[in-house]
């Protein structure tokens, strides 16, 4: 909501700003600078990227504005976490093979449909599950394993955030190339055309510049950073899981594993002590 609120001031700002000058809304109108800028910018996007990534980032920036990282999905996870070692716990780790081959059709992960959307998460906490049973890893070499995953995750994570940042600066050169072709089809209109006309063309050319640094600071830029704090908060949730198998993985009782989980959660959603302690009570 936050997001659309901003975007929305952004617009009220900028265009109340004008029209109370007594500027022309019409005079903002002006298509073919949109495609010069919006061209050059998908252009360059495609040029610097993997062809997969623009999906990728259009679906991620769509995801913006409906944040899945909430105070009940930080705790969910935990409630997940707790749940499965807890039954790895008291009927061995042999119990919850079936779990983790088939997590849509298990009792404990179906109770989580919110995380269990969530395939890479889902396919992260199993694996290295099935390590943990294999029985043969030492805790340290488990986290070593983790931090070089992490590590992989992290760079796949903050892809769309450079990504975008990238085109966002790009964009005032590209609203800059606009600009310069329109004064190149004005110069060549004079001794052509009238005052009025040669005016209109220098207008729309200076609209350029605007459309490309307003979409820069404005929108594009603001997004990368969005992005960023996204890939930021989906990686917290991987280390949150990490703590947890790592310490059960060290002899703590699963009470205590997850606990390592929550503290790890950035404060601003994490759970705390009491509430954790009556979730997993309640399972």
């Amino acid at each position: 909501m936050a997001k659309i609120i901003g975007i929305i001031v952004v617009f009220a700002s900028v265009l109340g700003g004008y029209v109370l000058s007594h500027g022309k809304i019409a005079a903002l109108i002006q298509p073919f600078e949109v495609m010069i800028i919006g061209g050059a910018a998908l252009g360059a996007f495609l040029q610097a990227n993997p062809g997969s990534a623009f999906m990728h980032v259009f679906k991620k920036s769509l995801k913006m504005f409906s944040s899945r990282f909430t105070h009940a999905f930080y705790l969910d996870v935990l409630r997940l976490l707790y749940e499965i070692l807890n039954k790895s716990r008291r009927e061995g780790m042999m119990a919850i093979e079936g779990d983790l081959e088939d997590p849509a059709a298990s009792p404990i992960f179906s109770k989580y449909p919110t995380v269990l959307k969530d395939e890479r998460m889902i396919a992260y906490i199993c694996d290295y599950l099935r390590i943990m049973s294999s029985g043969n890893m030492a805790p340290h070499e488990l986290e070593g394993l983790f931090d070089m995953e992490l590590n992989s995750i992290k760079e796949e994570l903050e892809h769309p955030s450079h990504a975008v940042a990238r085109v966002a600066d790009g964009l005032p050169g590209f609203g800059i190339v606009a600009a310069v072709l329109g004064i190149v089809v004005t110069m060549a209109m004079l001794g052509e055309a009238d005052q009025a006309a040669l005016g209109q063309h220098v207008g729309a050319a200076l609209v350029g510049t605007f459309l490309g640094i307003l979409a820069a600071y404005g929108f594009f830029g603001p997004l990368a950073v969005s992005l960023e704090h996204d890939a930021k908060e989906e990686l917290n949730v991987l280390e949150a899981i990490k703590a947890s198998l790592v310490a059960s993985a060290s002899g703590m009782p699963p009470s205590l594993a997850v606990e390592f989980g929550r503290k790890v959660i950035y404060p601003a959603h994490r759970p705390s002590f009491s509430e954790l302690e009556q979730a997993v009570r309640g399972n």
